[in-house]
């Protein structure tokens, strides 16, 4: 696939934004630091979103020229993508400041974290778990359908849902009484490399890369942020991107 894109944007929740990575690395204004809200201040453009588009050469050196900008001159970048964003949120709000058209557009797509977090923190039953997994997994489809119909030429590389975890089951501050539905996660998470098998699309199978490096590791070895370990910290950040690289030169050089 030899190809060009005019604009990169960033959809979904917080494994995309700057807020996590900057927080960890203390690249924030002060007031960022005591309300971990994005508005509250300076924060530096280290997540993956961010660093997917152009990298920061003073703390990824070796990263240098590895991004979006080098490889497409020009190239614009609007990160949609919100802490906390359901995929509710993304049909209902990041859809709409997406817009309908046909420029030659680099999607990533990063949700479903809430949703799935949010159903185990109630513990259903497994006959409820699964139906709400169902409806997430529906839901999803909707989703990725009506990003496309309204870009259709546009590349999406589809990202998998993370477990801080390690398989474990359990998240200190998050689920400390778990348990993390792991069956449902399997299952949303092989929806989504499945659809991302169609055309105009790749995967970032970012709960392959980034397992083994969450609750089973000492604290400084892990790629979550320490205040809270459901949130990617900037090594996670930059391993992230890394990630969508790898994704993006196989979806147009092989």
């Amino acid at each position: 696939m030899n190809r060009s894109f005019s604009e990169y944007v960033a959809l979904g929740d917080s494994m995309s934004i700057d807020l996590y990575p900057a927080l960890d690395a203390g690249k924030t204004d002060v007031s960022v630091a005591l309300e971990r809200v994005e508005g509250a201040g300076m924060i530096a453009p280290i997540g993956a979103a961010s660093l997917f588009y152009r990298n920061d050469d003073e703390t990824q050196p070796d990263e240098s020229g590895s991004d979006l900008a080098s490889m497409f001159p020009g190239i614009r970048y609007r990160r949609l993508a919100s802490d906390g964003a359901t995929i509710g949120d993304v049909f209902g709000e990041q859809l709409a400041q997406l817009g309908e058209g046909d420029a030659d557009t680099l999607i990533t797509l990063t949700i479903g974290s809430e949703d799935l977090f949010s159903a185990f923190s109630r513990s259903p039953k497994k006959i409820l778990l699964d139906q709400i997994t169902a409806d997430l997994i529906e839901a999803y489809d909707l989703l990725v359908s009506a990003i496309a119909a309204a870009r259709p030429n546009a590349l999406m590389i589809l990202t998998t849902v993370l477990d801080p975890s390690d398989r474990i089951g359990k998240v200190e501050g998050i689920l400390d009484d778990g348990p993390l539905g792991l069956a449902a996660l399997d299952a949303y998470n092989a929806n989504i490399r499945t659809i991302a098998q169609g055309d105009n699309m790749a995967l970032a199978d970012a709960y392959g890369h980034f397992l083994g490096h969450g609750a089973t590791q000492p604290e400084e070895h892990r790629w979550y942020w320490r205040r809270s370990p459901i949130e990617i910290n900037a090594t996670g950040a930059h391993e992230l991107r890394k990630l969508w690289m790898e994704s993006l030169r196989e979806a147009l050089y092989t």
